[in-house]
């Protein structure tokens, strides 16, 4: 079923059965793009619960309700995945990645306006309802924000709030390629959205996560056990489908990997782990992978992560940080996509191996960068802004 809108006006469509999304997605296979957001519930589980879905093209606006009774999103599927229609999203990240859960693959071809903005100079990290503002010359209603949007009925304000998040977003996306491809800078952008689809950009390594965690040991068995118990606590998250942090906090995680439980009655020291935890599944199977952490020879232990130490020089750090100002200034790129503070710190210490130095941003901004270091160019001022000058 479908509810439509009285003639004449542009309103959305709800989608509530799947011969009306297969007849939409039927309609949006013809176009050339096709603007896409969801809102989804992630507060109480591991994994995202997709609940509606929002799609437009020039010609109609459809919210599509996921968790509506019989409804199969396989056509959606099927329109994800069309090579010939362009997928346009802002802040793509998450919505890539319930797609990506849901249907196997990523949407191809895609298109993130956030990060577009960036590469055409709206800053860093724009914000829809900024760039609404700046190119749709729209105001975008925020009041329905944190609805639960696994409740029904769908109140018509949640479908109208919906609805705007792909209606005006096809103005932005069409005055951003225009502008970006008047200022030649589609290469750029079509280099930004490689990340976006690969895959394993949204596959968290559990072996990897204790790294997130940052810790302060030089002692590898203490960190073999950490690796252990994080990559468990990861998997075991997904398993049961519920945050992390609710399975067990960072600082519970890392006590259990300092103390090296062997036995529930030992486990249960730990802080926020109950009996029934301990000596539940969950416990039985954290113990398991904990005594085989333990059992590992010393050349299988992660290596002590690097100390951050005094190898880049503050003052050449800072002379970077300028001119990455300015030539970010100077392109109308936003500075935090040409560089981070991190890879500032590699540049100034000699590493070659950074994004500043590859692709454009070594065009806008690495080979500045080098040339610099390498004192064939210096800052100058010209009248209020920084300028690069022929050193000599």
């Amino acid at each position: 079923m479908s509810r439509r809108p009285p003639a004449g006006a542009e309103a959305p469509v709800l989608i509530t059965d799947p011969d009306a999304l297969a007849a939409l997605c039927g309609r949006l296979r013809t176009e050339t793009f096709v603007t896409v957001d969801t809102e989804f519930m992630r507060e109480r589980t591991y994994w995202p619960e997709l609940c509606v879905v929002q799609l437009a093209s020039d010609d109609e606006v459809a919210v599509v309700d996921a968790q509506a009774p019989g409804m199969d999103l396989a056509p959606l599927g099927a329109l994800l995945a069309d090579p010939a229609v362009t997928k346009v999203f802002h802040a793509a990240r998450q919505d890539v990645e319930i797609f990506l859960l849901r249907f196997g693959a990523v949407p191809t071809p895609i298109y993130d306006t956030q990060i577009a903005a960036m590469v055409a100079g709206f800053g860093d990290q724009v914000s829809y309802d900024g760039l609404a503002r700046s190119l749709a010359s729209a105001s975008i209603d925020k009041a329905h924000r944190f609805s639960d949007w696994s409740a029904r009925p769908l109140s018509p304000a949640q479908i109208a709030y919906a609805a705007a998040d792909v209606t005006h977003l096809r103005r932005i996306y069409r005055a951003l390629t225009e502008r970006l491809e008047r200022e030649g800078r589609t290469r750029w952008v079509e280099e930004e959205m490689a990340a976006l689809a690969d895959p394993a950009t949204y596959r968290p390594d559990p072996e990897t996560q204790w790294e997130r965690l940052k810790p302060r040991s030089h002692n590898r068995r203490f960190l073999g056990m950490l690796r252990a118990a994080a990559a468990w606590r990861e998997r075991e998250a997904q398993r049961v489908n519920i945050p992390r942090q609710r399975l067990v906090k960072d600082e519970t995680l890392l006590e259990i990997a300092a103390t090296a439980p062997e036995s529930p009655a030992e486990l249960v020291r730990a802080r926020g782990i109950s009996e029934g935890f301990a000596r539940g599944k969950s416990g039985v199977s954290l113990l398991a992978a904990l005594a085989e952490a333990r059992a590992l020879p010393e050349s299988a232990l992660p290596e002590i992560p690097r100390e951050k130490g005094p190898v880049a020089s503050p003052a050449l750090v800072a002379l970077l940080k300028v001119l990455l100002a300015a030539q970010s200034e100077a392109h109308h790129v936003a500075p935090r996509l040409l560089a981070s503070s991190e890879e500032l710190e590699k540049l100034a210490a000699g590493e070659s191996d950074v994004p500043a130095l590859h692709g454009w941003r070594r065009e806008v901004f690495g080979d500045a960068a080098l040339a610099l270091k390498a004192g064939r160019v210096a800052l100058g001022v010209d009248g209020k802004k920084v300028k690069v000058i022929p050193a000599g």
